[in-house]
């Protein structure tokens, strides 16, 4: 699992359907897109799903839905990512079968700990910086905790939380398999110019590491 991962949010879609957005996005090199819709009611949760999931098919890209496992499954998304409270794991994973994606946010060092013990798909550092987009989470990780992360966990590392092109390089170097970017995507007045941004970054990040 690597690559830029878009989370969506209306709200900073500058007006522009959420769609519009993910297309340009995925055009732009994204490789992973979580839809986020913390407001909407069910039914239209589902069928904006059901949009996106057509958007994306042609690019091969996994649709995942944010904490609701209901919506996954109407949809007929790739999977879903898990807060601390949202379902558990293991109810999730029996639901939704074992091909499907489950990351599932850690948010403390004891949750990393404890994600330990699950064969989830990747588990998401939130937040690696502060960012208005997420303001419920605990105390930023900073680029010491990710290092700390990557280095005790089995499974791959999606990076959230404040992420830009100003600090994408040095995040994917601290270790993140993912850069999981919202605002720097959904507000960009171009979001396939911003998606390509961020995977150059990621790939010279990496390229570095290799000393070429």
């Amino acid at each position: 699992m690597k690559g830029v991962y878009l989370v969506t949010d209306r709200s900073l879609c500058r007006n522009r359907p959420v769609s519009e957005v993910v297309l340009q996005a995925v055009r732009g090199g994204v490789r992973f897109v979580q839809l986020r819709e913390k407001d909407l009611a069910t039914r239209a949760f589902i069928e904006e799903a059901l949009a996106i999931r057509k958007v994306l098919e042609p690019f091969a890209v996994p649709l995942i839905i944010n904490d609701r496992v209901d919506v996954a499954l109407a949809a007929g998304a790739d999977g879903v990512h898990l807060g601390q409270t949202d379902m558990p794991y293991r109810t999730a994973r029996r639901l939704l079968g074992d091909k499907a994606i489950i990351g599932l946010s850690v948010e403390t060092w004891t949750d990393v700990e404890e994600a330990q013990a699950l064969d989830v798909d990747y588990i998401g550092a939130s937040p690696v910086f502060a960012t208005p987009t997420k303001t419920d989470t605990q105390k930023p990780w900073g680029l010491d905790g990710l290092i700390k992360i990557k280095a005790a966990t089995r499974h791959p590392v999606v990076a959230i939380g404040g992420i830009n092109a100003s600090n994408a390089r040095a995040v994917s170097e601290a270790g993140a398999d993912c850069l999981a970017v919202v605002s720097a995507i959904c507000s960009a007045a171009d979001p396939a110019a911003a998606a390509s941004e961020l995977v150059n970054l990621m790939k010279g990040a990496g390229s570095e590491s290799r000393g070429t």
